[in-house]
């Protein structure tokens, strides 16, 4: 369905920017957004003090499939290691210290968004 598209990029986009606002409220360095590498993508690209951190955002409107972390599968969480893989080899980073976080976004119950920030998420 072409409605069903459009409404799942402006969720992805809802995400993403209560996640940038959240990562800088926390005194993270946005470096990158939407970095793709070949058919892969990273939400974010930041750096948390010292660490250079690959942040995928999930976010749910509702609990009917699951928690948003839920879904970074064990097949995405390989398709964003290769994509870090790549950002590191534009970038001739090749002794930096990396980690991989997932930012969880979903109702709150009182008509907001709770955040959730999983750390070395894998």
């Amino acid at each position: 369905m072409p409605g069903s598209k459009k409404t799942t990029q402006a969720i992805g986009q809802t995400g993403e920017a209560i996640a940038l606002a959240y990562l800088r409220r926390k005194g993270y360095k946005i470096l990158e957004t939407g970095f793709r590498f070949f058919r892969g993508e990273i939400d974010i690209i930041a750096r948390d003090r010292e660490t250079l951190v690959f942040i995928e955002v999930k976010m749910r409107t509702g609990s009917r499939f699951g928690r948003p972390e839920e879904s970074v599968t064990a097949g995405k969480q390989q398709q964003i290691r290769k994509v870090a893989e790549g950002y590191l080899f534009k970038h001739r980073l090749w002794h930096v210290a990396c980690r991989f976080d997932v930012v969880a976004i979903r109702p709150d119950g009182r008509g907001g968004c709770a955040v959730e920030h999983f750390e070395n998420a894998f």
